[in-house]
């Protein structure tokens, strides 16, 4: 068993180790670091000598008790796992009290996808007459084209499109680079988004592929903003934001016949269960293929 103490005291060495050896983004440390102290918080309230499996499974019935979704529940518990993996790996720990205990199975929310048709509306929106919407175009048509997060979109640099190989690099989760194609259509919208760039600068240098009309590096904040004007300009009325269209183009790929593990690599998903989600969401598809393919189809 584990003495409880150990993860007060050993906190700050592990959140090193997540940033410096494993390079997890700074929004999944700080996650990290919020799940131990709930956890450090709860084993004081309940003034806990060892942890062992009981003691997990305590904190999963606190969890469920406040109200945690099941998405915050299992996060929770991957931020304590690694951490006792951590203490394993390291020797301040023989055996984690994980190894006792039966996996916590989450069900998985199905994400929500926009139709072809709200598609079309919302790239149809911006003004293609002003420079700002020829940027605005560029940056939807990639979002939903290359299944890119906001974070990757935002951190897109000049030399990070290829538009005569009709590829675009980026830098997932942890750091992690992979490359995407991209159509026709993404390439002219860059292509006129490149064209009108210089305008945005006023004579200003930058290496990030995105700038606003201060010249400065795109935020999250501020395409989240973009995204909802248009989606009232659009008058689609699902709630839209720059997730959704990573969410749309997988479901969109997979409806029209796209292999599961093609899709995970567009997307960068480590595990294949977490693009296996999206099988769930376009049920037609499936049945097509059973009655074409299946003697009693």
């Amino acid at each position: 068993m584990a003495d409880a103490g150990i993860v007060e005291s050993k906190a700050a060495a592990f959140m090193n180790f997540i940033a410096f050896e494993k390079g997890l983004s700074q929004n999944t440390q700080e996650a990290y670091r919020n799940d131990l102290r709930n956890f450090s918080a709860w084993l004081k309230s309940q003034k806990a000598g060892d942890i062992s499996a009981d003691t997990l499974i305590d904190y999963i019935f606190y969890m469920k008790a406040k109200k945690y979704s099941e998405m915050t529940v299992a996060r929770s518990l991957t931020a304590i796992k690694v951490f006792f993996r951590f203490l394993v790996r390291t020797g301040s720990l023989e055996k984690s009290p994980f190894e006792d205990m039966d996996s916590f199975k989450v069900h998985k929310k199905i994400p929500e996808a926009l139709t072809s048709a709200d598609i079309d509306r919302l790239l149809s929106a911006p003004d293609l007459s002003k420079k700002e919407g020829i940027r605005d175009k560029a940056m939807l048509e990639l979002l939903y084209s290359a299944g890119i997060r906001v974070s990757e979109l935002t951190g897109l640099e000049l030399t990070d499109v290829d538009l005569e190989q009709r590829t675009l690099r980026c830098f997932g989760k942890g750091s992690k680079e992979r490359v995407v194609p991209v159509g026709e259509y993404v390439v002219e919208a860059l292509s006129n988004y490149l064209d009108v760039r210089a305008s945005f600068l006023k004579a200003k240098f930058s290496q990030h592929l995105f700038v606003t009309r201060l010249a400065r590096k795109f935020t999250r904040e501020g395409v989240w903003l973009m995204i909802k004007s248009y989606a009232r300009k659009a008058g689609v009325e699902k709630n839209v934001y720059p997730h959704i269209f990573r969410h749309t183009f997988a479901t969109h790929l997979l409806a029209g016949g796209a292999d599961l593990r093609s899709v995970q690599e567009m997307l960068g998903h480590k595990d294949i269960s977490t693009t296996q989600i999206y099988t769930h969401v376009d049920r037609s598809r499936l049945k097509k293929v059973h009655k074409q393919f299946h003697p009693r189809g």
